[in-house]
Formats: structure tokens, sequence, C-alpha cells
């Protein structure tokens, strides 16, 4: 039963993440390979801009030709116009792949097709406006392999890439200022190939190893032939203005009735203040304007590329910010370095010496009572007087003696032998927080570890995504495990709860934040927006399999793996906590604390917000770095938290179940505070939905990390105390022979 209920989970994770999964390949695997004359499909995937957090489909665009033909294309039996399976990671993160109309067929060059006319409204064209004043660009598909903008280093030396292709451009004018807008209407697609390895090169057959767009306006004035195309295409002085005539005698600009449609609101202020006063030239009653598409291809053969390496285009660019990621990481080895020093030497040692004293005075709290017991006796023998005697002289001591009660000359963290392990306030709340926070850690590890191996390749489309989801699901094993464990370690008895908490807690705000965002992309007509059907997959993916796992891992952790053992027995009255320094106190000290794996990371955090926010044509790739670097931030994390909580407990302070959590997750304050100075200094997003959409996200990721770093803070931090507490019950139950 068990084996089968495991089987039916596995076969929906494999069915919900890695379904359809058509574009996923490891580079040296599933090569596909073209016959000449072989039609290639050419995909169209959505517009995107580094200005916003808006994502639109290719053919939401007002401007694009949609797929009319509804002939076959090769490769999956796909027709024009039909929608490629997606999984979820590229649903998520905004995909939409259709097939063109668009025809190539492998090493034949086409001149130029004209693909249609489009007839824009006025509408259309303020939509168009705004979005090549964002500078979005185009994502086109073939063989898997983005198109690219081509480029070339400063010395000349290297070729590389860059994702996506322009939409137009804009131009300010000479005599008023104002801006004009400008749309390039025809493509020219560059194909690179070579002969395929293997078998298939024997036959002839060819891979491709590049894909490149080139962009161009070509005005309605410059001279065509027969079948739409202009003649000389070399020589194009005149670019297509998004522009209609006018023909009114009324200057009065466009109402906001005629605007935009798909974006109500989103950057009409900016567009009326710099290109706005263009509109005044449009005729609202001029109606439409036609744009004709046009695009060209070319095959050429490269050699020099292996088709296993044809990604490394994309990355070339990149190289220059290595020496980056060096100091990154000779930057966190320092820091690390002198934590781990400071925590050497100065809790190693001043915890050996605490505990050296404790067994000194032990053993001379020893020797004194026999010798004082041997004197009454061979004097009076009053031995029950010199006992009440010796009694009396040992009352108020705080050391240990021979029933094991702690010594008088006990000082700092020996003073709250009784106290230190007291369940904490809401310690409901926080078995729970640490559970998830588990979950994350596994999450996390091996997204990094797939990375690091290449698994997690830009080949794989929405594999990093997917396979986060997945792992995010899967680890609810290891939540509901250590939830459970720390829960009964607070002498918790309701499992099922703490279980159901457990699995709702941290999924629930997560997803009921994303579906709120959801709402306002959805009224953006973005395709960031999730449909529907892959929200309500998501829903049965967290309540149908995660939960259950939650639940499985609980209760093996509850009743199989139990409580953690506590070295001290707790008093019955707690101990009064003394005023603390200021830098001590909550607050301050998780903040202060926190400075120290913020600096450690912030480097490579640079990269990884130009990735996320900034470059979104661009790919992370460097994940091997990003693994070292956050191991040492583990470490750092490790230590810093349980300096801080040593430092806590020498002061006489016993609450430091939560401390310990808020020390760890310190850092991801400074993380957001990165975040809002990266806003206001490197971006430029503008619109009302996308700074909410940067804002919340965000916010979001630093509550994950804060939550993942705030569990290996009081994990490390429970260790160490039971560490050093069963250290100090050891010793005091040392006797002298």
């Amino acid at each position: 039963m068990i084996g089968t209920c495991k089987a039916g989970l596995n076969g929906l994770l494999y069915a919900l993440l890695f379904s359809s999964s058509t574009a996923f390949y490891i580079p040296g695997w599933s090569i596909k390979s073209y016959k000449d004359g072989e039609p290639i499909p050419l995909m169209v995937n959505k517009a995107y801009s580094d200005n916003t957090q808006l994502q639109y489909a290719y053919y939401d665009l007002p401007f694009t030709c949609s797929p009319t033909g509804g002939h076959r294309k090769a490769g999956g039996g796909l027709l024009s116009g039909q929608s490629v399976p997606l999984n979820l990671g590229e649903v998520l993160r905004g995909d939409r792949i259709i097939a063109s109309d668009m025809e190539l067929a492998m090493a034949k060059d086409t001149p130029c097709t004209l693909l249609c006319n489009k007839e824009m409204s006025h509408g259309d064209l303020r939509w168009s406006r705004e979005l090549i004043r964002d500078g979005y660009v185009a994502e086109w598909i073939v063989d898997n392999l983005p198109g690219a903008t081509s480029f070339v280093t400063a010395d000349k030396t290297r070729k590389y890439y860059a994702s996506g292709f322009k939409l137009g451009y804009t131009q300010a004018s000479t005599k008023t200022g104002k801006l004009h807008y400008y749309i390039n209407n025809h493509h020219t697609i560059v194909i690179r190939y070579r002969g395929a390895p293997g078998r298939a090169g024997g036959r002839g057959e060819k891979v491709v190893v590049g894909f490149e767009v080139y962009p161009k306006s070509v005005g309605n004035g410059i001279e065509k032939d027969g079948a739409g195309c202009p003649v000389d295409m070399q020589n194009v002085d005149e670019p297509f203005e998004l522009r209609v005539a006018p023909n009114r005698t009324s200057d009065a600009p466009l109402s906001k009735s005629d605007g935009l449609p798909y974006r109500p609101g989103e950057g009409e202020g900016e567009g009326e203040g710099e290109g706005g006063g263009d509109d005044d030239d449009d005729d609202a009653s001029a109606g439409s304007l036609n744009i004709p598409y046009t695009y060209s291809v070319y095959f050429r053969q490269e050699d020099s590329i292996e088709w296993a390496h044809r990604w490394d285009l994309y990355f070339v660019n990149q190289e220059q910010g290595s020496r980056i990621h060096w100091m990154a990481i000779i930057n966190s080895l320092i820091i690390c370095g002198l934590l781990t020093g400071i925590v050497m030497i100065i809790l190693a040692r001043t915890i050996r010496a605490d505990i050296n004293k404790g067994i000194a005075a032990e053993e001379g709290k020893i020797r004194a009572k026999r010798a004082a017991k041997a004197k009454t006796e061979q004097a009076s023998g009053l031995l029950s007087r010199g006992t009440d005697a010796d009694n009396n002289g040992n009352d108020g001591d705080d050391g240990p003696s021979d029933d094991g009660e702690p010594l008088e000359e006990a000082t700092g963290w020996k003073l709250l032998h009784g106290d230190v392990f007291r369940k904490p306030r809401a310690g409901v709340l926080l078995a729970p927080l640490v559970g998830s926070g588990m979950q994350l850690f596994f999450m996390a590890v091996g997204l990094v570890l797939l990375g690091a191996l290449g698994v997690l390749n830009p080949s794989f489309r929405g594999g990093f995504v997917s396979v986060g989801v997945g792992l995010f699901v899967l680890a609810g094993l290891f939540s509901g495990y250590f939830s459970a464990r720390v829960f009964k370690s607070f002498d918790g008895t309701d499992l099922r709860a703490n279980a159901l908490v457990t699995a709702l807690l941290f999924p629930g705000l997560a997803f009921g934040l994303v579906f709120v965002l959801n709402l306002l992309v959805w009224a953006q007509a973005s395709s960031t927006a999730m449909p529907f059907g892959t929200l309500v997959a998501m829903l049965l993916l967290w309540l149908c399999v995660q939960v259950p796992l939650v639940y499985a891992g609980s209760h093996y952790g509850f009743h199989r793996a139990g409580a953690w053992e506590h070295p001290t027995k707790t008093t019955a009255i707690p101990r009064q906590v003394p005023r603390q320094a200021w830098y001590g106190r909550s607050i301050q000290a998780a903040l202060l604390a926190g400075l120290i794996p913020f600096a450690v990371v912030f480097i490579e955090l640079l990269y990884v917000f130009q990735s996320t926010w900034q470059d979104k044509s661009g790919y992370y790739y460097v994940f091997g770095f990003l693994a070292v670097v956050s191991a040492i931030t583990v470490v750092a994390i490790a230590e810093v938290t349980v300096v801080t909580i040593y430092a806590q407990l020498c002061a006489e302070n016993h609450r430091w179940w939560w401390q310990s959590f808020f020390v760890g997750a310190g850092s991801a304050f400074w993380v957001f505070l990165y975040s809002l100075w990266y806003y206001f200094f490197k971006l430029h997003i503008s619109g009302f939905v996308s700074s909410v959409l940067f804002f919340a996200y965000s916010f979001m990721a630093c509550c994950v990390y804060g939550l993942l770093t705030g569990t290996i803070g009081f994990l490390s931090a429970y260790a160490f105390v039971r560490r050093i507490y069963r250290l100090g019950t050891v010793t005091s139950a040392i006797k002298v022979d």
C-alpha cells in the first residue's frame, strides 16, 4: 500500500512538473539534426523589458502578425499558431511559446518574404509607443535557442550574444525635441549550422549552433517589388514611424478613453511628458495605420562552434565578472576565517576555563568537606553537629556537591542551568517556522547542487522553477520531521495541530501573496499572470501532496525520533533576567550580528539581482561560485549565532530560543535594505504595478531567506547550548577519590 502511494505521488509530481517539457536537454544529448531543405519551426515566445516587471505573449502585442496559415510545422506535428506544451516552470516565468507562420528550410536562403500587413487602431498605436519607450524586446526560438542580437567585444576578438531583439526605437526631433517612435517591421534571420555528429553527419544532416535576429525599420516610402519586399534592403534610409498622417483641424490631444486597453494607467504620465506631444499629430478619426512585415532568412556554416557548447556565446559577455566572483569568494573566506578564529579563541578557551574552574572549585569543596568531616569525628565524635555545621556553612552555595547541586563559584552561563532549557513563549509557532526553514534549506541545497553540476542549465527552459517547486514539495518530509522534534522538545503533545500549522503556515502565506499579486498582473493582461488552471494545480500539489508528506515526517519525528534530550532540569520558578546592555537586546543584537553574513554574501548578491531584475535577457550560470559563497554564508551564520548566544548567556539572559532565530535571520533585513537601494539607484522601473511587484517579490524573497537563515541559526545555537551544558554536567559529576 505504501509503495503504491509512493509511486502515485511520484507519478503525479512527474506529470505536473516535467510533462511536455520538450525544451529540455542536457548538452551532448537530444541532438536534433535536419536534412537539407527540411523545415525548421520558428517559435515566438514573449516580449519583456528590463524596465518593467510585466511580460506579454508575443501574439498579444498590437503590432504583431498573428498566424493564420494553419500549415503543419516540422517537429512534433505542430500547426502554425498552435501553442507548445509547457512545463510548470515555463508557465510560472511567463512563457507562451507558439509556432509562427515564418518558414525556414535548412540551408535554403530566402532573401525576402512578406509575412503580413498589420492594421493598427489608434489605441494600438498608443500602447505600441509605450512598449517601445520601455525598451521591450522579443524572444523567438529556433531549435531551443533564443533569437539573439550579436555583439563583438571591445578588442574585436570575441563574439557574444544578447538574448532577444528590440521591437523598435525612439529618436528625439532635432527641432522640437519631441520623441518619434519607429517600429522594426523587417527581420533578418541568420541560422548558423554545422555538420551533425555521428551517423547523422554521415547522411549529410546538419545541426543548428546559432540563431541571430537583426531587426530593421523600413518605411513606406522605400521602393518595393511586386511581393511587397524592399528592392534594396541594404540602403534603407527611411524608417517606419508609428504615426498617422493628420487630416483634422483640431489639435486637441487624445482622450484617455482612446488609450491603452491592455495596460490602463501604466506609463501615461511619462509618455505625456516625453513623447506624448507626438499624439497631437495623430488623427483619432483617421482610424488605423497599416504596417507591412517582411523577413529574410540566411544560413551560414559555422564549424568553430560545437553543438554541445552553442550556449557559450550567451555567456561570453559575463566572463568579465569572473574576477569579481573570485573577489567575492576571497572576501567571504576572509570574513569567515576571522569569525572562525574568534569562535575558536574566545569561546573554546573561555568555556574550557569556565569548566576547568568548575572542576577545581568542586575538587576543593570536596577535599575541604572531607577534611572537616574527619577532623570533627576525631575531635569530639559529634558527627551530626559537624555535619550540620558543614551544611550550614554551605548554605547558599550555587556549585555542585555530592548530590549534584551547583557550586557557589558558578558565574555567567553556569547560573542558568535551571532556566536555559525552559520552553519559550509561542513555541507552537517557533517549531513550524524551524520546520519550514529546513524545507527551504533542502530545496536550496538541491537547486544549487543541480545548478553547479550543470543539470539546471538554460537549455532546460523553466527547469529551475519546476525543479524548485518539486524539491520544495518533497522536502515537506524534512519540514514535518524537524518541526515535530522541536515541538516535542518544547513538551508539545498535539502532533496533528503542529503538523497542520507547519504544512499551512508558510506555504499558505506565500500562496496568498502570490494570488493577490497575480490579480494585479492579470488586470494588465500580462503573460506573467498564472492561468487559473495553473493556480488550481499548485493548490492541489500543496494540499494533496505536500500536506500528507509533512504529516508523515511529523509522525516519524514525533514518535520514532522523539525529542532532543536536555542535559539539565528546569526549575519551577524562572530566574529573573538582569538588565541588558543596549547592544545585547533582541533587535539590536540581531541587526548587528546580521551585518557579518551580509558582508559575506553582498558581492554575489549584485549578480543575482542583475540576473533577476535588470538583465532578464541574460542567464545566471555561475552556480559553482554561488555554491561556495552559500556554504561560507551558512558557516558564518552558525558562528555568528553561537557567539551572540554565548554572550547573551554570559549576561545571564536565558531567553535565547527566539533570539537565536532572529540573529540567524538578521542578515535578511540588510538584504531588503540592499534591494531598496538597488531599486532607487540601479533600476529604472516605471509604473505602479511594476513597482509593487518588485517590492512584493523582494519582501517575499527576503522572508524566505530570513526563514532559512533563522533556522540555521536556531539549530546551531541549540546544538551549542546543549553541548556546553552537557559538558558542564559531566564535569560536575567528577568525584575526588
